[in-house]
């Protein structure tokens, strides 16, 4: 049977090549006929001498083929044409439902952003790391880039998750700094607000609260906060200038600030090429994502603010890319957080197949794991006066 089903699998993967790929040339022979092709051949051979030991029909094989070529294809077609459009309303309503079906916190865990891979576990084998723990390993490495800690001045800071999701790595950073910390996650989702709330009494953490709140017009006052961690969610910002703005505006004077966000590649130099575009095309609409900036248009957006000290950058895209295929991997090794729910078949089949597409994508160069950390300046009566004491001290 298992030759059958690889003749058959074969003879169909032939079958697309030559419905989709320009015509080869072949040579003339047998009175002007247009021969097979050496490949051709073969795998008739193959699909001709498999259907002799299982005693049917090489044609029934033929058929069987075709059909699973004729179905790939229309499923491609049906999976190719995103369906989750960015459009206002349309950020709340998909985590809104993401969040009640359970099939992502299933999955993910409470952390819904990729995780983090050392070199030496890629080299072992992404698949035997913990998928949830490579998670947490992300927020560890991203509280080092932003040089955040219990350790590091932290244990009384006021900190903001923007995008919070069901609010991971707030109750995380909650429990990390003390406390004495104080941490705000804020989501246009209420019902990711409302698992955040329970998961957060459940787990003990008192000290992260979470509300509904748009980033790009936040109602917290001016230098509200000692830290401002954004992790995936300038994704879905319809504005990214106000996005970044808000963020500085809201982090206190001396305060730390640190983002990770998904980023196509810079185009200034050379141009996206059309194939590019279908594929940005898809990933911006299949996840409702309004569109992605570069790494280095967001260094520039939060330069111009004026507001920051130098801003660090960096591309975690080969830490980070095994998340793509691992998410995949866990659904196929443990289906139990969708097979009791049939109606979100079609819902996690096109899930699968966007993270495939966002693998090749990242793997590819078309985008990158954008990280981001700076401080934000001292206030200029501070600085004034810090000048004034070095001044009067000498």
């Amino acid at each position: 049977m298992k030759i059958a089903v690889s003749s058959v699998a074969l003879y169909a993967c032939i079958c697309a090549v030559n419905a989709f790929a320009p015509s080869s040339t072949t040579t003339q022979r047998n009175g002007g006929r247009n021969g097979d092709t050496s490949l051709e051949m073969g795998v008739v051979s193959t699909v001709n001498s498999a259907a002799k030991k299982l005693g049917v029909p090489p044609e029934a094989l033929a058929v069987g083929a075709a059909a699973a070529v004729a179905g790939t294809v229309g499923v491609k077609l049906i999976l190719d044409r995103p369906s989750r459009k960015y459009e206002d309303g349309s950020v709340a309503r998909e985590y809104d439902a993401w969040t009640q079906d359970g099939i992502l916190e299933y999955y993910w865990g409470e952390h819904i952003h990729l995780g983090y891979y050392t070199k030496e576990e890629m080299e072992a084998g992404y698949k035997k790391k913990d998928f949830i723990e490579a998670k947490y390993d992300f927020v560890d490495e991203m509280m080092k880039l932003g040089g955040i800690g219990a350790d590091m001045g932290d244990s009384e800071a006021k900190v903001l998750d923007v995008g919070c999701g069901v609010g991971g790595t707030s109750r995380y950073l909650a429990k990390s700094l003390g406390p004495k910390a104080d941490v705000t996650g804020i989501t246009l989702s209420p019902n990711q607000v409302k698992r955040a709330t329970e998961l957060a009494e459940e787990q003990g953490v008192p000290n992260a609260k979470f509300t509904v709140m748009n980033a790009l017009e936040m109602d917290f006052p001016d230098n509200t906060f000692d830290v401002v961690w954004a992790c995936e969610s300038g994704e879905h910002m319809p504005d990214k200038e106000a996005y970044i703005n808000e963020m500085m505006r809201v982090l206190k004077p001396g305060g730390k600030f640190v983002m990770a966000t998904w980023c196509q590649r810079d185009d200034r130099e050379v141009p996206f090429s059309k194939k590019d575009e279908r594929d940005l095309r898809f990933l911006y609409e299949e996840w409702t994502h309004p569109y992605f900036i570069s790494i280095e248009k967001y260094a520039e957006l939060i330069d111009a603010t004026g507001l920051m000290n130098e801003v660090t950058t960096a591309d975690w895209v080969d830490e980070t890319i095994a998340s793509w295929r691992h998410s995949v991997w866990v659904g196929i090794y443990d289906p139990r957080g969708f097979i009791f729910k049939p109606t979100k078949y079609l819902k996690c089949v096109r899930d699968a197949y966007c993270l495939e597409r966002m693998h090749r994508a990242f793997k590819r160069g078309l985008m990158q794991y954008g990280m981001f950390a700076a401080t934000k300046k001292a206030a200029p009566v501070a600085a004034a006066a810090e000048k004034a004491e070095k001044v009067e001290s000498n």
